[in-house]
């Protein structure tokens, strides 16, 4: 069946969780203009996860999942430094750390015989093998993130940066990077030009449909999951994007 929430359930759950945060965060790197940020920090985290496993492969996932939190707040400090000190050049700083996190997870699984496997997992992600009692913990941290999000003109510019730390780290390891980067970035250029609560709505319209189509197309096409939901992602967008604007024009010609 296209629809079997046997199946699609809690995958379909975990993506909508993604978006809960996501979506809000990603208007506000398109407004900063720190396209890449969620990348970096989703990959310093997943750079933490992989030194802690080589270090120990018995850590628990309490262990595991302080770890990425911990190495992606440093990562966004990092990063929140580079937007006081270097303004100029920070959306190339924001690529460099990127680039130096992604290799260094290279080298470090250069010799592990499941190295590639790891990597893979980390971009592409698992999403079908979620499981509800995994997206506990993940609902009441997109509470606090939410939190964080909405109160971040009361609480200064630091919120953003812990906010967007503790929503990728704990997306990055349900969804995978990609997926991560989709969920951000793809509805926030779909409802660019809206304000308020209708990009918001428009926003998490366009997330809920892409992991919806994506899924039930996995489940039936036997495809990767991840990439065929950023696809499906992209596609939604699109014709969101292209609805918004066909409704602004009509609404301009009224007048």
């Amino acid at each position: 069946m296209w629809f079997d929430l046997d199946i699609i359930g809690p995958p379909l759950l975990a993506g909508l969780l993604v978006c809960l945060t996501h979506v809000p965060l990603g208007r506000r790197v398109l407004d900063r203009g720190i396209i890449f940020i969620d990348l970096a920090i989703a990959q310093i985290a997943a750079l933490g996860v992989l030194v802690a496993l080589l270090i120990n492969a018995q850590l628990s996932t309490i262990w595991v999942q302080l770890i990425a939190v911990v190495s992606a707040l440093v990562g966004a400090a990092g990063l929140q430094l580079c937007e006081r000190w270097w303004p100029d050049i920070q959306e190339a700083l924001i690529g460099v750390t990127f680039v130096l996190s992604a290799t260094a997870g290279v080298l470090l699984l250069a010799h592990n015989p499941h190295g590639a496997e790891q990597i893979q997992e980390l971009l592409a992600g698992q999403i079908l093998w979620v499981s509800y009692s995994q997206l506990i913990p993940v609902a009441l941290l997109s509470i606090v993130v939410l939190g964080f999000i909405f109160w971040e003109e009361k609480l200064g510019r630091w919120a953003f940066y812990v906010s967007f730390s503790l929503a990728v780290t704990a997306s990055v390891q349900l969804v995978g990077v990609y997926l991560v980067f989709a969920s951000l970035i793809l509805p926030a250029l779909a409802v660019r030009h809206c304000h308020g609560f209708n990009a918001l709505g428009f926003g998490y319209l366009v997330g809920a449909l892409g992991y919806i189509f994506g899924l039930m197309l996995s489940s039936q096409l036997d495809l990767p999951s991840g990439p065929l939901i950023v696809w499906m992602l992209a596609m939604v967008a699109l014709i969101i994007a292209w609805g918004l604007r066909w409704r602004a024009a009509c609404q301009v010609n009224r007048i």
